[in-house]
């Protein structure tokens, strides 16, 4: 009897509605001092807020009440804005109110998720937000918590219609789809890659397929389209094949934050997505990870499953917070990588000096391998130059941040020098010049 006492007790709440109408009833009959009319009004008032109180206390106790469940994705990308879906259904017999209260996970420090809706009768709704997770791992939701008010509102009943549920924070394989789609159908160049005149490549036949949306017509086979009676294009895919490597440098250069992604996880989309591109444009992508202690190594491969294992290892991987060790990455890629391959190296240099302290390594790959090092610009240092300077201390910090972009362009000119080619961009830019200078060098012939 106690327990369904608390239950009952536990499931009830006076609004801000309630005390606001109980505070109006108050003032009137402090008032009743020096209008006595006013104290008989104070107390049909206060009869009144009860038997509503009372009537909306049965109202919501009486019927079903509610049914409801949280939409939520196997996997969230990383970086994106997730759909996520809360499916709600009205068992009552009169028009209800709805506050809806979902329990986000703890690190994701949100405190104020909240939705307002009304129900009709047994009204069935969908609603749906979204969210853009920074950080990989598994994550727990709460409960899903719906407060629900009749009438003028003076009482709430909460009902907590969802079980606690996990999920997982990806890389990002909604900017994967996103750009697999866009190649597919022609429309790469509305996310910014350039469209590069290929020079001398020579292209073999694969297959004949049905026609799809964005193949070219100069491919039809008419043959086979007069024999089907419906279009059938030519496939052709290059004739060589290369290994097209993503290596990523997991010390502590790469745990700066902007846009509240570190530079590890902005390089981990990227790879992601240039890995899809790559064998899309049937070159074989490989992985590697490195930091102070050891190297992982995802061998270069364009088989079925391959974009699943590449994810899986990226998903895993963390940020060292000491030096990386570069003479480690060259054996592992004397090791596995035995054929000349393009390999995009993730890192962030911000001196000369710590760009020629791995500089010999970098030319001992280069000698073997087409290396591109893919380093990072400074946005804040950028906003601050283009800034005015109204004092002598703003002046100071433009010098410093003038400074520090200068040392940046030295870096470019260093390791150009040496023959090694260089990618400064900023962090936001990282996928789309990424994929760029990859097209780029295959349409050159270089790869």
């Amino acid at each position: 009897m106690i327990q369904q006492i608390r239950k009952f007790t536990g499931s009830v709440y006076l609004s801000w509605r309630f005390f606001l109408a109980l505070g109006v009833i108050a003032l009137i009959s402090v008032l009743g001092f020096f209008w006595i009319e006013l104290v008989r009004v104070s107390m049909v008032l206060l009869v009144a807020l009860g038997a509503v109180v009372f009537f909306e206390l049965i109202g919501l106790y009486t019927g079903r009440g509610m049914t409801g469940s949280r939409l939520l994705p196997e996997k969230l990308s990383m970086g994106d804005e997730n759909l996520i879906g809360i499916l709600l259904q009205s068992k009552y017999t009169l028009p209800v109110t709805l506050r809806i209260y979902d329990e986000l996970p703890l690190p994701w420090q949100v405190r104020d998720f909240y939705h307002k809706i009304n129900l009709k009768p047994a009204q069935e709704e969908l609603i749906h937000y979204t969210y853009r997770p920074t950080r990989r791992g598994r994550y727990l939701f709460g409960k899903l918590n719906v407060l629900v008010s009749i009438g003028p509102g003076f009482l709430q009943r909460r009902f907590r219609l969802e079980e606690d549920q996990e999920t997982a924070v990806y890389p990002s394989f909604l900017s994967v789809r996103k750009y697999e789609y866009l190649a597919i159908s022609n429309r790469l160049h509305e996310s910014g890659i350039k469209k590069i005149r290929r020079i001398g490549h020579n292209y073999e036949f694969e297959k004949i397929k049905e026609y799809v949306a964005g193949d070219d017509f100069r491919t039809i086979n008419w043959r086979a389209t007069a024999r089907k009676a419906k279009l059938m294009v030519n496939q052709y895919q290059d004739e060589r094949s290369q290994q097209i490597w993503s290596i990523l440098d997991k010390g502590r250069v790469m745990n700066q934050p902007f846009e509240e992604m570190t530079l590890l996880d902005h390089s981990i989309n990227a790879s992601l997505v240039l890995a899809n591109i790559a064998l899309r444009k049937y070159d074989k992508a490989g992985l590697i990870t490195f930091g102070d202690r050891q190297a992982q190594v995802l061998p270069a491969d364009r088989k079925g499953g391959h974009m699943l294992k590449f994810q899986e290892m990226l998903y895993a991987q963390e940020t060292d917070f000491l030096e990386s060790d570069y003479e480690r990455l060259f054996l592992q890629v004397q090791k596995n990588i035995r054929q000349r391959s393009l390999l995009v190296l993730y890192t962030n240099f911000d001196t000369v000096a710590s760009m020629e302290r791995r500089l010999p390594y970098l030319r001992a790959i280069a000698r073997k391998h087409l290396l591109l090092v893919v380093f990072f610009e400074n946005t804040e240092t950028g906003r601050l130059i283009s800034g005015r300077a109204n004092n002598l201390h703003d002046i100071y910090r433009k010098t410093i941040a003038e400074k520090f972009n200068y040392e940046k362009e030295q870096i470019v000119m260093e390791l150009k020098k040496y023959g090694i080619m260089a990618l400064l961009t900023p962090p936001a830019e990282l996928t789309v010049n990424t994929i760029n200078r990859y097209l780029e060098l295959k349409a050159r012939g270089l790869i």
